[in-house]
């Protein structure tokens, strides 16, 4: 069961502005990357449901979360069907994710109060989505649709909350884009989380750029 509730996840995302997002079959090196992204200021993680056995390892990271890092929200990404969303939900995850609008997962978070965030690509994607109860639309992939895309959807839609994947980076131009679109936060993963700092045990410097993207975002929402 979620520790957090959907409305406490929202203000987390909004809050912070930035969602990690993270995949490694190592579990060992995924509590220091939670760590690490802890201790820089992030309160929420997505982790990618991407290889075999994925979910046995994000058991063992909301477990560590939870004993560990008490103010950590871990959710689950690329979700593509309930079945699989309904598993993480069972091991604790409070949020998912998706790369598509589908409503058996909406549904089924739905029932269990859980927040749920689908990939969008068009105007009626993003009002059906709403239509289900989705608070936060993920619009992915970001990079191809850019900044305008967002400014011309909060135009007639300033309701919409909205959460580009895909073509983040923690350069401040780039995160200056989106922040003066109307973003509600960004979804970053490689261009944070870099193989570099996997490979090498970089945990120090995944903090320090955490804590810059952050401190970035807060500047320019500041104006």
């Amino acid at each position: 069961m979620a520790r957090f509730s959907r409305i406490d996840v929202f203000q987390a995302m909004k809050s912070n502005g930035m969602v990690p997002l993270f995949y490694h079959k190592d579990a060992a090196l995924g509590k220091k990357v939670l760590k690490a992204c802890y201790e820089g200021g992030a309160r929420t993680l997505e982790f990618t449901n991407r290889g075999d056995y994925a979910h046995e390892v994000f058991r063992e990271l909301n477990l560590y979360a939870e004993k560990e890092l008490p103010e950590m929200i871990l959710g689950v990404g690329s979700v593509t069907d309930a079945g699989a969303a309904s598993l993480y939900m069972q091991l604790g995850a409070n949020f998912v994710v998706t790369p598509v609008l589908r409503e058996d997962i909406a549904l089924s978070c739905n029932r269990k109060k859980v927040l749920w965030s689908p990939g969008c690509g068009t105007l009626s994607e993003i009002a059906r989505a709403e239509e289900l109860g989705c608070e936060l639309v993920k619009l992915f992939p970001g990079g191809t649709y850019g900044p305008g895309f967002v400014k011309a959807i909060k135009g007639p839609c300033p309701w919409t909350n909205i959460m580009p994947t895909g073509g983040v980076s923690p350069d401040p131009e780039n995160l200056k884009g989106w922040v003066d679109a109307g973003v509600t936060c960004v979804g970053m993963g490689s261009q944070l989380i870099s193989k570099d700092i996997l490979q090498e045990g970089k945990f120090e410097e995944l903090t320090q750029r955490v804590k810059h993207t952050l401190e970035t975002i807060a500047k320019l929402r500041n104006g």
